[in-house]
């Protein structure tokens, strides 16, 4: 995760974000840097490749002193980890800088307008035309805000992004423009401070004010100024209390709601350093010993448990479609005892978001025993399925608190998609257009799982709806039966209905007998290549007086015609369209959960990791 810190008030702004950079190191960087708005009154640049030490080894030479400046930790997307394509980021005059979480997804268009009317780029990142847009917008004498709040509405994409001026001493505006990013202000007195999460700000106030999607604000002494889409809005401060419970849940009821919330932010960081968009290259940490391993490899196993189980079947998709490899998917606690031949030709791929599952574990070391060559998928470092596979793909998600996941479900399908296009590409079975081809959509992704994070509203008055009945189907078919699948168990786990998740093809085998006018039942029934198949089943369930729920791609108005519900998601590659399509599923079934009054955090009988048989 990208970290973000700002702060202006009368203290020396660089042991601040210093203290704050190295509170947000949890999140993972591959270069750091600050800038400071000296009291000489020009603008101090100090960044690095690397840990936060290379960067203060820098500053012992070279301390900057001022009262106001900005800090950020890097992972790359476009551009490879070094000193000129770290953060913070400036334009011609060198008097204005930024730093920026995100992907701009039209980099390319506004560089090579930027280009054309004479702007000189100094790095291979994305993030560099932010500062040389606020340029050209400054010229016709706005202001630093108006200036941030014109730019912002060009960058396609979803964004947090802090910039200051030596034109505007003692104001730092900042802006939010989708999902994927969080940005925090924090009132303290005579100070302000600005932070990508909570570690960051509470050593300093408890009274912050959480950005939404479409604000600007400008920030000053000890008050800030809010916009939304360029209208002036009021934002109350709250207080967070200093408990670490509830300080990490910030300002959501649930870590369950907070961790869905966070969807967007999640797949960005597990994209960022290892989707190389500019170079149409994956590039994931220590994977020697998988590469040494590789060209034996002649088919793949997944494995898992419970939701890890099924982001696993999406990847056995993946490694199908993208590396061309015959994969198949087994149930950890099933494949440890039926003697699968397997060996050396076998890649095993596990998910675990706690790495400590103790069938996923069982699994891998049996896989060990034959020789096979091991990947996992993890969002803990130093787990115990991170020391007995060959290599790791972490999913660098934070701590998930609800015991229901969710935003490491994602994490897990993303990791997966990378893993595979990264296999394609050390075996060679891609060129770099194909390859390219298959990077490009995920640019897009954490933009679009903010967009179907915004139809909560309408989720939740569907679930208000039907929060008393007792059973749900799932249907869908091809890489969206997990998803079904998936559907179905967060309904049991956090609100106690009985669910089943089936292939859509099934149905005229057996579950079309449920079928009633008190059986709702969810369809998803996206854009793709099944989709006329999965029409066809609707309108089964429709002529049984079933109720029909259904997720489609956003402008198939067909389906409005014949489902009860329509809940829409965007439309993407339908490789990664699970991946939209389990958010509904995710809100559904905590709205659900929310009304009938259960446990959401905890539901009973449930353990976040299992670590017994």
């Amino acid at each position: 995760m990208c970290g973000i810190i700002g702060y202006v008030g009368e203290q020396d702004a660089a042991p601040i974000l210093i203290d704050g950079l190295r509170r947000l190191e949890y999140r993972g960087y591959d270069s750091v840097g600050i800038a400071v708005l000296e009291d000489s009154g020009g603008i101090a640049v100090r960044k690095s490749e690397g840990r936060l030490v290379s960067l203060t080894s820098i500053l012992e030479e070279s301390w900057p002193h001022g009262r106001q400046g900005i800090g950020h930790t890097r992972w790359a997307t476009h551009g490879r980890p070094s000193d000129a394509n770290a953060h913070p980021h400036t334009d011609c005059t060198g008097t204005l800088v930024v730093i920026h979480n995100g992907i701009v997804e039209n980099h390319r268009d506004l560089r090579a307008r930027l280009e054309a009317a004479g702007h000189a780029f100094n790095s291979d990142t994305d993030t560099e035309v932010i500062p040389h847009l606020l340029e050209e917008h400054l010229k016709d004498g706005t202001d630093l805000h108006d200036a941030l709040a014109q730019a912002i509405e060009e960058l396609a994409g979803a964004h947090a992004i802090l910039t200051m001026s030596a034109s505007e001493p003692g104001v730092i505006v900042a802006g939010r423009k989708g999902n994927a990013g969080g940005v925090t202000i924090g009132y303290g007195e005579d100070e302000m401070f600005i932070a990508s999460d909570l570690p960051a700000l509470l050593p300093h106030t408890q009274r912050l004010v959480f950005l939404e999607d479409g604000d600007t604000v400008l920030i000053r002494g000890r008050e800030a100024t809010y916009r939304n889409h360029g209208v002036a809005v009021e934002r109350e401060p709250q207080e967070v209390g200093l408990d670490p419970v509830s300080a990490a849940k910030g300002n959501f009821k649930h870590f369950m709601q907070k961790e869905i919330a966070e969807q967007a932010e999640v797949v960005l960081d597990t994209l960022r350093g290892r989707a190389l968009f500019g170079e149409s290259r994956v590039d994931l940490d220590d994977m020697a010993r998988f590469c040494e391993l590789l060209p034996q490899v002649r088919r793949v196993l997944l494995t898992g448990m419970g939701t890890s189980l099924h982001a696993a079947m999406i990847g056995r998709h993946y490694f199908e479609q993208i590396a061309g490899l015959p994969a198949e998917c087994d149930n950890a606690s099933e494949m440890r005892y039926r003697g699968a031949p397997i060996g050396p030709e076998t890649l095993v791929v596990s998910v675990s978001q706690s790495g400590e599952t103790v069938d996923t574990l069982a699994a891998m070391n049996e896989a060990k025993e034959r020789g096979c060559p091991q990947v996992t998928i993890c969002n803990v470092p130093g787990s115990q399925s991170s020391r007995v596979a060959d290599a790791v793909v972490y999913t660098r998600c934070g701590p998930e608190i609800g015991v229901a996941s969710t935003k490491t479900y994602l994490a897990s399908i993303t990791a997966l998609y990378l893993l595979a296009c990264y296999s394609a590409q050390e075996l060679g079975v891609v060129d770099r257009e194909r390859l390219g081809g298959f990077l490009e959509p995920l640019a897009r992704l954490p933009k679009l799982v903010g967009e179907t994070l915004t139809h909560d509203s309408i989720i939740e008055g569907i679930a208000n709806e039907y929060y008393q009945h007792e059973n749900f189907l799932f249907l869908a078919r091809g890489i969206q039966y997990p998803v079904a699948m998936e559907g179905a168990l967060k309904l049991k786990e956090v609100s106690y209905i009985h669910a089943e998740g089936y292939p859509a093809g099934e149905m005229k085998h057996g579950p079309i007998a449920l079928i009633d006018r008190d059986m709702p039942v969810i369809a998803i029934c996206l854009r793709d290549a099944l989709r006329d198949k999965m029409m066809s089943n609707i309108e089964q369930v429709k002529a049984r007086e079933g109720i029909v729920i259904a997720l489609a791609t956003e402008g198939d108005r067909e389906l409005e015609e014949k489902a009860d519900h329509v809940i829409y998601v965007p439309e993407t590659s339908p490789l990664l369209a699970p991946i939209l399509a389990s958010i509904p599923l995710q809100a559904f079934s905590y709205h659900v959960a929310l009304r009938r009054g259960c446990d959401v955090d905890q539901p009973r009988n449930l353990a976040k990791t299992v670590t017994v048989e």
